[in-house]
This record gives structure tokens, C-alpha cells and sequence, in this order.
């Protein structure tokens, strides 16, 4: 089915034609239960049928209002033609040849794409790898190989990924490193810049940041600092004013290589092509993914020509990476940004979403805070009338909505955090019937 076909089919509107899940999506997921491990975890049962834009629609047929976008991949919306154009063209062409074998124009061109969209006049140059965690530990990878270095800097709250290094990384232990035997070493944690929670200025937090890695760490032992601009998994916190500026000159001044996760904030969603220009930081290395490629796996590692080419030929690379069919797309999601105006539409979605939630907050008192940028919006739930987290709440809250056809997904570190995520493409109409559930779902929930 082609995309004008898809857009004729699926109206940009919310649909319940049964009970969410449906009879279809119930008995699939029994099917799922008896060959799938709980490890593959579930975060609404619905099964999905098609989509476009802003819309899914499961095997009931029901069509939900898609606010989590697979957790920040669908960032031009779903089957977006341009990029099943792109994908369609390339498959007929060539599906693999393994770039470091017999190379391909696609992976240069994105290369070229990732390099003039850092914030920064230097030289870049990008590995393309095929998922945000391949990305962090490439980064990782990179930076000791510059510098020579073990150590790894990390902050509170932080998310990486679920692979042996990421997951020793990531703040929360339990579920994505607890119980699968040893943690990598030479990782060392710092508290993040949370203001809701610790009241500091950007320079008070960075301060405090420092003094503990030096501290624990040294600084003459560290290789990296890893960053998430604004923190997704832990809650989309984003940090004081003066908090990132801060960490990069200390990086700077100690030869730490500075780097900017941007897999969930980046590829426009936040008004900007990568959140961290937002903070007046010119990263030493930038990683990319979700976004990128509209739906197709593809991640990269983008990086200032110094520290790139420390590394040996064939020490970089991987046999699905800068996959030809994936480049494409992504080539193509470059073009839908510049052509669509998609950091505009990033900045609306913030204006308008952002502004019925802070409504919603003066409506409820559970609603603690109002965060993020552009189309990475959060909002944090309290018991009223203190920061405890309600991570019950949040839940039924999730429920509630998914039951009535608007897709939500939890955040933070206690799950007391609701992220929306939408496309870029949203409309205001769309945001508006979002609000009017969430309204529903916390007056149901109360």
C-alpha cells in the first residue's frame, strides 16, 4: 500500500470501533505470550496493523493517536512518502554490500549531512552504525582510543542502552543490567542538573558535578563525558541554564572528549537539528539515531576529524552498518526537515502542546512540572502538595488514555514522568483531542 493510498485510508483523527485492546489484538498477544520472552516487555497490548503521520491503526481497527512515535523514531511521522520513496528506490538498486567491502554514495551523503549539522565550524566526520546503543559504545570506543584514557563519566538519571556497556551506564540497574552478571568497570556516575528537585543554578550543579568526578574518577583518568542534553528515559529533564557550558569547559581544560547523546533529542525534534545547540556547546562528539531514518535502523557517531581518525582502518564498522537502504531514508528525513520546515513545526507543537499542559498543571495539582523543548515534552506527577513520585498515577493515567485511543509512555526514574513525543507533522487539532484525554484520564484517576 503506498502512502497517498495509506493517507486516503487513515484519516488523521481518533477512532474507537471496540474496547482497547480488541478481540484481534488479545488474541495475538496470547499467541506472542506462549513464543515471546516477558523479557520483550509490553508496554500497551495493542498490535498494529498500519499507520501515517500521526495515526495507528490496530488489527481491530481502531485508530490511536501515536504520542511516543516508537520513543522518538517516527519524528516525520509514519510512512512518510518521501522516505518509502527514497527506501523503495535504493531496494531495487542495492540492499547490502557491507561499506567497508565495496562502498556506496548513500552512506557518504549522510555522512556529509551528520557533519554540516553539528553545531560547529570544525570538521566532522561520522561511523554509521545501525542502533543508539551501537552509537554510545562506538563513542565510547573512540574517545579512549583518542585519548588513551579508560574512564567514562556519566550522570544520574542517564539512559544509554541495553548492551553490556550501555546498561552498566544507564542509572537505573534494574531492569536493564540486574541479574545478567558482571558490569562494565571504569564507569563513574555524577549527579545530573535536575532543577525541579535540587533547586541549583547551572553553575551550583556543575560544580557539584565536577567535584564528585574528580573525586571518584580523576579527571586525568577520564576519556569521556557522556551527556544527554535533555535526559530522556530518566525523565526529560533539562538541565539549568549555565549547566552544559559549564561541564564542556571543564572538559576542555582536562582533555575529556565531550560527548552529546542525542539519540531521543536529536534529528529536530526540540526546534534545533541537535538539542545541545540549544545550550551553546559544540560538542566533541555527537551520536544520532531513532530519527534518523525515518523508521529504519541507522545510528551515528559524528565527531571532530582529530579524534575520528585515531582510529586503525577496520577497527570501526560492523556488517549491517550505514546499511544503503537505511542511508535513503535518512537522506530523505535531511530533506523533508529543510523542504517542510520541520524545526518550525517543533516549535509550534511546543507552543501549542506545551501550552495546554501547563493548563492542564493549573487544573491539577499532581502535575509537578511542565518540561522540555520543542516536540519533547514531559510532565512530571507528584502526590499533591509534595515531590513524592506517583508512578501509580502515571499508570492509570497510561491506561486510561490507551484505553480511549491516545498512546502514552512513562519516563524517569520512578515512572513518575508522562513523555510525549510526537511528530512533527502533528496538528494543533490532534494535540487539542490529546489534551482533552489526558484531562479525562486525570479527572478519572483523581
Amino acid at each position: 500500500m503506498s502512502a497517498d493510498t495509506l493517507e486516503a485510508v487513515i484519516t488523521q483523527e481518533r477512532k474507537v470501533v471496540t474496547e482497547i485492546p480488541g478481540p484481534k489484538s488479545r488474541e495475538i498477544h496470547e499467541r506472542r505470550k506462549a513464543v515471546i520472552p516477558p523479557g520483550v516487555g509490553t508496554v500497551f497490548p495493542i498490535y498494529v496493523d498500519r499507520a501515517h503521520d500521526s495515526i495507528v491503526v490496530d488489527v481491530d481497527g481502531n485508530q490511536l493517536i501515536d504520542v511516543c512515535g516508537g520513543i522518538g523514531v517516527m519524528t516525520i511521522g509514519h510512512t512518510d512518502e518521501a522516505v518509502l520513496d527514497a527506501a523503495r528506490e535504493q531496494m531495487g538498486k542495492v540492499t547490502h554490500t557491507l561499506f567497508t567491502m565495496n562502498a556506496y554514495e548513500p552512506y557518504v551523503r549522510v555522512a556529509e549531512l551528520l557533519a554540516e549539522a553539528v553545531p560547529s565550524d570544525e570538521t566532522y566526520k561520522t561511523l554509521l552504525m545501525n542502533s543508539g546503543a551501537e552509537a554510545v559504545e562506538n563513542g565510547v570506543k573512540i574517545a579512549r582510543k583518542y585519548t588513551g584514557r579508560p574512564g567514562v563519566a556519566v550522570l544520574e538519571c542517564a539512559y544509554h542502552g541495553r548492551t553490556m556497556l550501555t546498561s552498566s551506564m544507564n542509572h537505573k540497574g534494574a531492569p536493564y543490567a540486574y541479574g545478567y552478571g558482571p558490569r562494565a568497570g571504569d564507569i563513574y556516575r555524577a549527579p545530573n542538573s535536575y532543577p525541579l528537585h535540587d533547586g541549583l543554578s547551572g553553575e551550583e550543579a556543575a560544580k557539584r558535578t565536577i567535584a564528585r568526578l574528580e573525586k571518584t574518577a580523576g579527571a586525568g583518568d577520564l576519556a569521556c563525558l557522556i551527556v544527554e542534553p535533555i535526559q530522556g528515559e530518566g525523565g526529560f529533564v533539562v538541565p539549568a541554564e549555565g549547566y552544559l557550558p559549564a561541564l564542556y569547559t571543564w572538559c576542555k581544560e582536562n582533555g575529556i572528549v565531550f560527548i552529546a547523546d542525542e539519540v531521543q533529542a536529536g534529528m529536530a525534534r526540540t526546534g534545533t537539528m541537535f538539542s545541545i545547540e540549544q545550550f551553546g556547546v559544540k560538542p566533541d562528539l555527537v551520536l544520532s539515531a531513532k530519527g534518523i531514518a525515518g523508521g529504519f535502523p541507522l545510528s551515528g557517531v559524528t565527531g571532530r576529524a582529530e579524534i575520528m581518525d585515531k582510529s586503525l582502518p577496520g577497527g570501526l564498522g560492523g556488517t549491517f552498518s550505514g546499511n544503503p537502504v537505511s542511508c535513503a531514508a535518512a537522506i530523505a528525513v535531511f530533506e523533508q526537515i529543510d523542504s517542510l520546515n520541520l524545526l518550525d513545526e517543533a516549535k509550534r507543537i511546543e507552543r501549542v502542546f506545551g501550552d495546554g499542559l501547563c493548563q492542564l498543571q493549573s487544573e491539577f495539582d499532581a502535575i509537578a512540572e511542565v518540561r522540555g523543548k520543542g516536540a519533547m515534552l514531559a510532565i512530571e506527577i507528584t502526590k499533591p502538595g509534595t515531590l513524592e513520585p506517583d508512578a501509580d498515577r502515571v499508570q492509570a493515567i497510561i491506561d486510561y488514555a490507551g484505553k480511549n485511543g491516545v498512546i502514552l509512555l512513562a519516563a524517569g526514574l520512578y515512572n513518575q514522568v508522562i513523555r510525549f513525543l510526537p511528530s512533527l507533522k502533528m496538528t494543533d487539532a490532534l494535540i487539542e483531542d490529546v489534551l482533552s484525554v489526558l484531562r479525562e484520564a486525570f479527572a478519572a484517576t483523581a
